[in-house]
């Protein structure tokens, strides 16, 4: 059998099985306000690969410093302030993996590895910084009212000052959107530790792509009316959530931290399925699809080819994300 055949055919096979997915994915959502949601606070693991390896062990022991951290809170903040880039620098002089400012970085900056000097482009110095100041803030404000790690997340953008003043997180929206942010964030880089709710979206999401099957496949497409209709992987799942009012972000490494992560076997249509040729980091990952159920994604493999199903149980898989709308909107512009 050619692979032209073999492909039609198990695409026929698929499709025929695709109404008995959609039935199950209705299903799903009928029964998901009894689920538990496994994303919750404390010093909780990291989730599979959602910090790269090289800072990983860092971020697990220094998210543990104090009651108002966690490892993935730490993660959430090195992200939304580098990408985890550490020769990042911006406009505003911040420097390294953590984003300190000299100022800051001179009056907080740590020794972490102990080998004798504190150097803000150095995670090793840098992680333990960006944990300890937290810690530091916390310790301001720990006598306010209302949640702790709120308040320092607060403190950290308004000053404790601010949180003192107006008895918990102050009325600033820059201030409440940036401790939402985060604490969102935050969930997409802890391990669950139970069944991951679902997304309601995430029917409409499968609908649109069926519609783009046979598709030909465009490197950099988002389906622009310039481009033919044409997509890569990630310009696909972000336009099948942009179906439903969800906003993900262009390439599939972000896309990655658009919510919590189920497990292999817990996986529903509708979860984005990621892969990588390294297992460890998810900055690494090259390609994304969505997942229809019963193993299989819909994606937009490669140049030449075309828009449809593949399996997903492959040597490099990586793991899962599902979506949330939540999770979408804390996710960081650019990183």
């Amino acid at each position: 059998m050619t692979v032209r055949k073999a492909w039609i055919v198990a695409s026929v096979a698929i499709s025929s099985a695709l109404a008995f997915v959609m039935l199950l994915v209705v299903g799903v959502y009928i029964v998901a306000g009894n689920l538990v949601n496994g994303v919750g606070g404390g010093a909780k693991a990291l989730a599979k690969g959602s910090v790269p390896a090289a800072y990983a062990a860092l971020v697990q022991k220094w998210g543990n410093l104090c009651p108002a951290i966690s490892p993935a809170l730490l993660a959430a903040q090195l992200y939304q302030e580098s990408g985890f880039n550490p020769r990042a620098q911006s406009h505003a002089a911040a420097q390294g993996i953590a984003q300190f400012i000299p100022g800051t970085w001179a009056s907080h900056g740590i020794d972490g590895d102990g080998d004798g000097d504190r150097d803000v482009w150095d995670p090793k110095d840098a992680i333990p910084s960006a944990a300890s100041y937290d810690c530091e803030l916390a310790s301001y404000v720990k006598k306010v009212g209302g949640n702790l790690t709120e308040n320092m997340l607060a403190a950290y953008n308004a000053g404790a000052y601010a949180v003192i003043k107006y008895g918990g997180v102050p009325p600033y929206s820059e201030t409440q959107n940036y401790v939402k942010r985060i604490t969102t964030l935050s969930e997409s880089f802890a391990a669950p530790v139970g069944r991951v709710d679902p997304s309601e979206q995430a029917a409409g999401a499968i609908e649109y792509a069926q519609q783009k099957l046979g598709t030909l496949y465009l490197w950099g497409g988002t389906g622009t009316a310039e481009q033919g209709g044409r997509f890569d992987c990630s310009g696909l799942t972000q336009a099948a959530y942009a179906s439903v009012g969800i906003k993900l972000p262009r390439v599939a490494n972000d896309q990655y931290n658009a919510g919590p992560h189920p497990s292999r076997d817990e996986l529903l249509p509708g979860d984005l399925v990621f892969f990588s040729d390294d297992l460890t980091n998810s900055r690494a990952i090259r390609h994304v699809g969505i997942y229809v159920g019963g193993g299989y994604m819909i994606d937009a493999p490669r140049t030449g080819a075309v828009i449809r199903f593949d399996p997903i149980d492959t040597p490099d898989y990586f793991g899962a994300t599902r979506v949330t709308e939540d999770g979408a909107k804390a996710l960081p512009t650019t990183v």
